[in-house]
């Protein structure tokens, strides 16, 4: 099957509200290939940035033994996050159905700790830049967006990603790894794959206008 074969057909809004974070669908048998990551971090650059700084920095990881290492990093982070009694189900106890959706959610993390070393490309999304005391909104801000459209264009190809974080607790030992130099620091590792399955739905989420406010809060 050819790759335009895999790619669905999405409109916009159906990109837009059906790019979700896949764990557990994540294909690890099938080869991803390495010009198709690319067109999607091509895509990915055209985010904006502020005043056009284009700080951003991409470390792609299709190597198994570095993609292991990295993964093991990622399992014990998870783990110590569990361990901490941190479970997505616990947090919401008088809402049984955000609850339950959050322990799937819990489970499938579980999941992804246990084989993010098998996904076939680990992308880690970087920033160049000093990372000022207090407020850093400015300088995430140049490179979040970006994440966010390599990951819509990876489902706009038949890929499915995944935002993760947990990695950050080993910032230095990934950092001595992979070779990163000083002053670049990481933001966040998007596991990329094919996904199993036909499609994706759009998730559940609090109405409109328990979370807009208008003129003032």
């Amino acid at each position: 099957m050819t790759e335009a074969a895999d790619r669905p057909q999405l409109s916009i809004d159906e990109l837009l509200t059906t790019t979700r974070s896949v764990r557990k669908r994540l294909d690890l048998t099938r080869e991803v290939p390495l010009d198709l990551v690319r067109q999607c971090l091509s895509t990915a650059i055209q985010a904006p940035t502020g005043s056009n700084s284009q700080t951003w920095q991409f470390v792609v990881i299709t190597d198994p033994e570095l993609r292991a290492k990295v993964g093991g990093y990622y399992q014990h982070s998870v783990e110590r996050y569990l361990a901490a009694g941190r479970r997505a189900g616990d947090r919401y106890p008088d809402d049984p159905e955000r609850s339950a959706t959050l322990a799937r959610i819990g489970d499938s993390t579980e999941w992804l700790a246990d084989h993010m070393g098998q996904v076939p490309v680990l992308v880690l999304a970087c920033i160049a830049a000093d990372l000022p005391p207090g407020n850093q909104a400015g300088v995430w801000g140049s490179l979040l967006p970006a994440v966010w459209n390599y990951m819509l264009a990876a489902r706009s190809h038949g890929l499915g990603t995944c935002w993760t974080t947990l990695h950050l607790r080993y910032e230095k030992e990934i950092a001595e790894l992979l070779g990163l130099p000083d002053g670049v620091h990481q933001g966040v590792l998007i596991p990329t794959a094919y996904y199993t399955g036909e499609t994706f739905k759009p998730a559940k989420r609090q109405p409109l206008d328990e979370v807009l406010h208008l003129d003032r809060w």
